[in-house]
């Protein structure tokens, strides 16, 4: 298994290569290319200090040279043995402990380095949130799908999944941003960025007004979550069923007189009729496990909501409640996509394997039908997620694009438009290295999951 990692780790090197060549060479081949005129254009100086500006440029990356020289010129930059590079731009002598230099921005003027260290931890915190709600949520869909093939809950999550994935990821954000972040709806959520302002001068957590409301808000928290869960676990579905479309009628009609007052309308009756359907079908859920879950964020919810109803008063929501709520439509956004398409393939593993000659044995034998799914089938369906997964980090990095510019954060996506945008590079380039670094990465950690996943899977 060293060997193999050892042998991986080294082809990333020629394969970044070709990255950067294939980038490098589209950019140069563009009409105008890259070069010290293009870069002053619009600039408006008096024409001895734009010659001097041009030469400036020339001297500082080159750009009066071949396209060949001024591309080995940026790998000796980036690489942390060659040649080091004066004040100037000029090379000086060679050195083996240089260190790597991605150059500096044509447009913002600042070290890329310093802009990928302010921009790249925002992508990957988007991805972090993102990957693991898709696998978790698809998992459990797919499961009680399969489990239930044929049933109501797989032919409705079937449609659903299937009208997600149809849904365009701009046009989804769009229609977030309309409908839940604008004052002629529902303004839940904010319209863009990552953290108000006056949020990075309250406290880290959440601050109330007195101790007896911080145990109203636990107290109204925990029992809200404590009775759905219960509910959810225990009560017969008929029951459930009936307690989830009342409870979903009242936050549908709530819903509606947010936006157009306590009189009754034709909103009050379409909303609180959709809350009903929507929360009486997820009420009777056969699966236990994702009606538990479901049932806990409602409660969760609904206890906060009647906290707050009832006189609990919250001086501040805190550094890291304004951030999470921020976060919540860009993940949303992000997510939603990935996770139609892998609870559909989720589904479809287990049915292949449910049906497989192995699990026909172990019923044979007498192993219940829980047993066989989990310790037998769920395994070997993992192999197809772990697939996908190699593909889901590239492409959670280019909807990133998107979504960062819809809700205008400064991430990798926004930051590798405005550089295509003013071709500018350096930045262009630092941004391809970094995400076919990273996609490198995540085909290598699928390869190890495989191992892991299925022990027939060996790279001795």
């Amino acid at each position: 298994m060293l060997t193999y990692l050892l042998r991986r780790v080294l082809l990333m090197v020629p394969t970044l290569f070709g990255i950067t060549v294939i980038v490098f060479a589209v950019m140069a081949a563009a009409p105008g290319g890259i070069s010290a005129n293009t870069l002053v254009d619009g600039t408006n100086l008096e024409p001895e200090a734009r010659k001097a500006l041009e030469d400036y440029y020339n001297r500082l990356y080159g750009l009066d040279q071949p396209a060949p020289v001024q591309y080995l010129r940026w790998l000796n930059n980036i690489s942390p043995v060659g040649f080091e590079r004066e004040a100037d731009g000029t090379l000086g002598a060679f050195s083996f402990t240089k260190g790597p230099d991605l150059g500096t921005s044509f447009r913002y003027g600042r070290p890329v380095t310093d802009l990928l260290a302010e921009r790249l931890p925002i992508t990957i915190l988007l991805n972090l949130l993102s990957i693991p709600l898709i696998y978790a949520v698809s998992i459990a869909i797919g499961v009680q799908a399969a489990r239930s093939r044929g049933g109501r809950f797989d032919v409705a999550s079937n449609v659903v999944l299937l009208g997600l994935w149809s849904v365009p990821t701009m046009l989804a954000g769009v229609l977030f941003i309309g409908f839940l972040a604008s004052e002629q709806h529902w303004r839940w959520f904010p319209t863009g960025g990552l953290v108000r302002r006056e949020a990075l001068d309250q406290t880290f957590l959440p601050w109330l007004a007195s101790g007896s409301d911080v145990l109203l808000m636990l107290v109204c928290a925990a029992l809200g979550t404590a009775l759905l869960v219960w509910g959810a676990a225990r009560a017969p579905r008929g029951a459930r069923r009936i307690g989830g479309a009342v409870l979903g009628a009242m936050l549908g009609w709530l819903m509606a007189a947010d936006v157009a007052g306590a009189m009754p309308g034709v909103l009050h009756l379409m909303l609180a009729a959709s809350g009903a359907a929507l929360l009486g079908a997820l009420a009777g859920i056969p699966g236990t496990a994702l009606r538990i879950a479901l049932a806990g964020g409602v409660g969760l919810m609904l206890g906060i909501g009647i906290a707050r109803a009832v006189g609990a008063e919250v001086v501040q929501a805190g550094y890291l409640f304004d951030r999470s709520w921020h976060l919540v439509l860009p993940v949303v956004t992000l997510s939603y996509g990935g996770l139609a398409f892998l609870a559909k393939l989720t589904r479809a593993s287990l049915l292949e394997n449910l049906a497989a000659d192995y699990a026909r044995t172990a019923r044979a034998k007498g192993v219940d039908e829980e047993t066989v799914l989990w310790r037998h089938v769920f395994r070997n369906s993992l192999l197809p997620l772990i697939t996908v997964s190699a593909t889901l980090l590239p492409s959670l990095l280019a909807g990133s694009v998107i979504v960062e510019s819809l809700f205008s954060i400064d991430g990798m996506g926004k930051l590798a438009v405005e550089a295509v945008q003013t071709r500018d590079r350096e930045l262009v380039l630092s941004v391809t290295l970094i995400s076919g670094l990273l996609t490198l990465a995540g085909y290598l950690l699928a390869d190890l999951a495989y191992a892991i996943a299925d022990p027939r899977v060996s790279y001795d």
